[in-house]
């Protein structure tokens, strides 16, 4: 069965201003309903994740800054988002969702989160419009609990997973694959265990070509026993944020790539929406649906 996390406040948590980006996921979950991807009893509403889960991979300064909301002004410039309680709630109810999608994963194959993908928050920081890192706090969760003991987070959103890296840059049960906008944001790269970065303009032959020629090494040489997919649209040639050059169509086949090459080795796959900025919400809609259809039909759900 695919299981999908969602929850309201995913959209509603933002302060009015802010909230264009991330109807996206209300959208998405009634197109996939709409057009027979999923029932409605394949969604599940994830719970508030745990403070000690978060110590685990964020420091309990920053932690402590944001329950008590007393973080510093030029912190939050650097999230992005004004610093509210329900924004911190969200980034907590998130970052369940992917520890929950992992889980069920493990047991079916393939589990998509409709949001996550926070990977520019840092041990110590948040960056990017990212609070709290929900595959980095699934990851040091499931190796905790030794239910696996080698990851593997396949960042494909244009901008490159500089938290993921930093978290896990000395941990070698974790390896971070990112594959990026050379140019983009941020502008200073972290080190992931490998990087991919793309120049400016990159289409689908030559972004598919990359991905195909690391992607099934990587999986054979570093044997994970789960992977995070970080699956932005913000690849697309009409994101206002992105800078590559890529079409919907080929987007849909990078999804395939990825999920064909976890399949094919019995390798459950974890979900995260991360980025799409087009000016159409129909585009970046159905580009993300495309995920979902995707690991469906991949899987065989």
């Amino acid at each position: 069965m695919l299981k999908i996390a969602f929850s309201p406040i995913y959209k509603y948590a933002l302060p009015e201003g802010h909230r264009f980006p991330m109807i996206k996921y209300e959208l998405l979950a009634e197109q996939l309903v709409y057009e027979g991807t999923v029932n409605k009893e394949q969604f599940f509403h994830p719970e508030l994740l745990k403070e000690e889960t978060i110590l685990k991979t964020h420091t309990a300064e920053y932690w402590e800054s944001l329950k008590n909301q007393t973080i510093a002004p030029k912190a939050v410039r650097k999230i992005g988002f004004p610093m509210t309680a329900h924004l911190v709630k969200r980034g907590r109810v998130i970052s369940q969702g992917t520890i929950d999608c992992a889980l069920y994963a493990m047991k079916y194959g393939v589990s998509l989160n409709i949001a996550g993908g926070t990977h520019h928050a840092f041990t110590d920081r948040g960056e990017g419009f990212c609070v709290l890192n929900d595959m980095a706090i699934a990851s040091t969760w499931l190796l905790d609990q030794q239910l696996v003991s080698r990851i593997m987070i396949v960042d494909l959103d244009v901008h490159q997973g500089n938290g993921t890296a930093e978290i896990f840059k000395d941990n070698p049960s974790v390896f971070t694959f990112s594959m990026h906008g050379a140019n983009n944001y941020p502008l200073h790269k972290a080190t992931s265990d490998l990087d991919i970065p793309m120049p400016d303009g990159t289409g689908d032959a030559v972004y598919l070509e990359a991905l195909n020629n690391h992607l099934p090494d990587l999986l054979d040489t570093f044997r994970p026993e789960l992977v995070f997919y970080l699956s932005g649209v913000d690849v697309l040639a009409s994101d206002k944020l992105g800078r590559l050059g890529m079409t919907v169509a080929g987007c849909l086949e990078r999804d395939s790539i990825v999920f064909r090459a976890c399949a094919e080795r019995g390798l459950p796959v974890a979900v995260s929406m991360g980025g799409g900025y087009s000016e159409r919400i129909s585009v970046i809609v159905d580009a993300h649906a495309n995920t979902y259809r995707t690991a469906r039909n991949v899987f065989d759900l």
